[in-house]
């Protein structure tokens, strides 16, 4: 439990730092590179699940408040902080919720289940927050796009990882 949460909150404070580094993907639009490592987070919050409730929301309260040091010793743009901070509480909140409700399922339907209703909700929510009137809507909306996809990408594999490495 304690090697998910600490590879969740970690992982968590990258994605925030490095949130405004953008690279351009091919079909799916721009990424930022914190995308690419806040994808883990979401299977390790589905791993700490077995555990319950409390040490997930536990979880969360752990990385927020790494956010505020983060932001206050590393100078993560508030708005990042914020985004970050609001998306998250939201998105994992609502994806808690829908994989206690999957727990008599099979582990990658709990994942892909939560993660349907987490993943695009974290995207939306943290860019539109993060980055209106910092991009026109058009970029935006293909930022929003290519994290889904690598969000859903990182977070499959890692799901796959889980259930290789658990057998």
């Amino acid at each position: 439990m304690y090697r998910s949460i600490s590879i969740y909150v970690i992982a968590v404070l990258i994605a925030n730092y490095t949130a405004t580094w953008f690279i351009p993907l091919p079909i799916f639009g721009m990424v930022s590179v914190g995308t690419l490592v806040f994808g883990i987070t979401f299977t390790q919050r589905d791993r700490v699940h077995r555990f319950g409730r409390k040490p997930v929301y536990l979880m969360i309260f752990i990385a927020a408040i790494g956010m505020v040091l983060e932001s206050t010793f590393l100078g993560v743009e508030w708005r990042i902080i914020t985004a970050s901070f609001i998306a998250i509480v939201l998105s994992e909140t609502a994806d808690t919720e829908v994989y206690q409700k999957l727990l008599n399922k099979p582990w990658m339907k709990r994942v892909i289940g939560s993660n349907l209703i987490s993943i695009p909700l974290d995207s939306i929510l943290f860019n539109i927050i993060a980055f209106y009137g910092v991009f026109q809507a058009g970029m935006l909306i293909a930022i929003i796009f290519g994290e889904i996809v690598a969000k859903f990408a990182t977070g499959f594999i890692a799901a796959l990882w889980r259930t290789k490495t658990n057998k």
